[in-house]
């Protein structure tokens, strides 16, 4: 089986990790991370054994494929000059800072024959793969992900830094165009949007309440699914299922009802996702996760964005 070369650029909190998982998959060779940030840099190449380089720019010719880890602001300019350079892309949600950006990053990847993957991680959760194979037709959804502040992707709105995760997971279960989009949200540690909420209706009469905060004391994150007849519950920090199913016609009382819960090991789903991107390049398929689906939760998180300034101008 042929190697691959990999590079992890941006090696901050994420992007050590990214670099560590290359490390773990056979048939892959980390050549090097590249980080604006010297010491940084240098300190993951020393810790996993690889070379540093300043500017990923050198990396042309070197390199098969690469995780864009850096700034969100700086992906469509990285993401843009390795899709260009023939270079398959594994870039961190979101995609880019503004969808046209994105497009041009899925444009750019169709026109080359390359992958692009977008670092929606949650899809490969195991609480969420198991979860999905009972799932058919989502009437409402209702999500909570709540985090204690931290600097790291505070250089955009909430929407964008931890919204933008599920409203992925919800388009990739629901199947149906956005019909309206009602949302609101505050800056309450710093100027951009930190608490918002967003009710969402699809065509296909699909309800969705979501909710994003990185303004909590602890970290939540809950996802509760309702179809006819079922009630599914997903936490994410602790991988644990809950399933509630109608088994019988109501004739008063409570409901027949069954009641299935399971716990998971959380495994790695950084590692999972990592080794798909992996398999993608080398077999030359598409993504779990593809540039256009990057490109949709994007556009999506956009809508609520906007729907929130909109709000706020008429207060």
């Amino acid at each position: 089986m042929k190697q691959l070369r990999a590079a992890v650029i941006g090696v901050g909190y994420l992007g050590r990790f990214h670099a560590q998982k290359y490390k773990l998959i056979p048939n892959v060779e980390l050549v090097a991370v590249s980080d604006n940030r010297h010491e940084k840099g240098q300190e993951v190449a020393k810790e996993l054994n690889t070379e540093y380089v300043a500017d990923y720019k050198n990396l042309a010719g070197r390199i098969d494929l690469a995780t864009v880890a850096a700034s969100t602001t700086s992906h469509y300019e990285i993401g843009k000059w390795l899709l260009e350079n023939g270079i398959s892309v594994f870039i961190e949600k979101p995609i880019t800072v503004k969808s046209e950006e994105a497009r041009e990053l899925c444009e750019i990847a169709k026109k080359k024959n390359v992958t692009l993957q977008v670092g929606h991680v949650e899809r490969f959760n195991p609480a969420m793969v198991s979860a999905r194979k009972v799932l058919k037709r989502p009437l409402f959804i209702e999500v909570h992900r709540l985090a204690p502040f931290t600097p790291r992707g505070a250089d955009v709105d909430v929407v964008l830094d931890l919204m933008i995760h599920d409203l992925d997971v919800i388009l990739s279960l629901v199947q149906s165009p956005v019909k309206y989009v009602s949302a609101v949200g505050v800056p309450v540690l710093t100027k951009l949007v930190d608490i918002a909420n967003a009710r969402i209706e699809f065509e296909s009469g699909t309800i969705v309440n979501v909710t994003a905060s990185r303004v909590s004391q602890q970290a939540t994150r809950k996802f509760r699914v309702f179809e006819q007849d079922k009630y599914l519950s997903i936490d994410f920090g602790k991988g644990s299922v809950d399933l509630l199913v109608k088994t019988g016609e109501w004739t008063g009382g409570v409901p027949p009802l069954n009641h299935e819960s399971w716990s998971l090991e959380k495994g790695d789903a950084l590692l999972q996702e990592t080794q798909s991107f992996v398999d993608c390049v080398r077999e030359n398929k598409r993504p779990v996760v593809s540039g256009e689906d990057g490109l949709a939760a994007l556009s999506l998180a956009e809508r609520i964005l906007e729907n929130i300034r909109e709000r706020s101008l008429q207060i």
